[in-house]
């Protein structure tokens, strides 16, 4: 025992080694679950993508987002308008496939960075051991680098789509996850112990009075969980995610000053829609 710290001392701790090895074990051992997981996310994403959105014309599209934009925001023609004139002008640079990439992208890690985050955001709210387990762990997740997400990703699910998402869902869960469990704490007490004494099980509690006066802190947990997804798709596509992301990594690696400004617009335009829509649901 004394010789091997000795040697961790003369010649190093094996850091990199243990990191290899634990990497193959994981691996080596979770295949039977990744392997699913790579293949029919990857269809499902592919099939979303390929045959629901890509083969939506245009027009329709657009027409559909202005619409939902103009309920949203309350019948003002502003974010109307600026979806219409902002997908209208991806379109019309020959972004169109991209934007649905994206799309497909952004909405499935969102949506399963919500799945795991809010029951995860709960648990923490109704057990202290829960929060001190989780919190180091969400604070790790937020504290390191974005690229070196795609280290883990690239082992266990190769390139694509789904490390793509796999990179952007540990990324962008912690938001919701903090902000269920701040929220849920908020709730007056005067309440919860009013439904308990109306007789309501711990379900109950949950479901109708925690959650909904939650809501307001939790969507917008939402909301970062949202446009921090967004925020991958460009470091994604060092992975081989498809999408308006790749198109500004590569004019990066060209020096193409045009085409990664039009992607770059792009990813702008769609991420202040997607903003304004998750405010807008954010609405009392």
């Amino acid at each position: 025992m004394f010789n091997t710290i000795k040697e961790w001392f003369s010649e190093g701790i094996p850091i990199k080694d243990w990191a290899e090895s634990f990497t193959d074990w994981t691996k080596d051992t979770f295949s039977i679950l990744f392997e699913p997981i790579k293949e029919h996310l990857g269809n499902f994403m592919e099939w979303f993508s390929e045959d629901i959105l890509m083969e939506v014309p245009a027009a329709i599209f657009i027409i559909v987002i202005a619409i939902l934009a103009f309920i949203l925001s309350g019948k003002k023609l502003g974010l109307t308008a600026f979806s219409i004139v902002g997908l209208w002008i991806i379109y019309n640079q020959g972004l169109w496939e991209d934007l649905m990439s994206t799309v497909t992208l952004v909405l499935i890690a969102s949506i399963l960075s919500v799945v795991i985050g809010v029951p995860i955001g709960i648990l923490m709210s109704k057990s202290k051991t829960a929060e001190a387990i989780f919190k180091p762990i969400l604070d790790f997740m937020q504290t390191m680098p974005a690229f070196v997400y795609l280290i883990p990703a690239v082992a266990f699910f190769g390139i694509g789509l789904v490390p793509g998402v796999f990179a952007s869902l540990i990324f962008a869960t912690p938001p919701t996850v903090r902000f269920t469990n701040l929220g849920i704490r908020q709730v007056s007490k005067e309440l919860t112990e009013a439904s308990e004494a109306f007789g309501s099980t711990g379900a109950q509690k949950l479901f109708k009075v925690e959650l909904p006066m939650a809501k307001t802190t939790i969507m917008a947990g939402i909301n970062q969980t949202v446009m921090l997804a967004l925020s991958m798709v460009v470091i994604a596509s060092m992975i081989g995610a498809p999408g308006l992301g790749k198109q500004v990594l590569t004019a990066l690696q060209r020096s193409d000053v045009g085409t990664g400004f039009v992607a770059g617009i792009g990813i702008v335009i769609l991420a202040i829609i997607i903003d304004r829509f998750t405010q807008s649901m954010n609405k009392k």
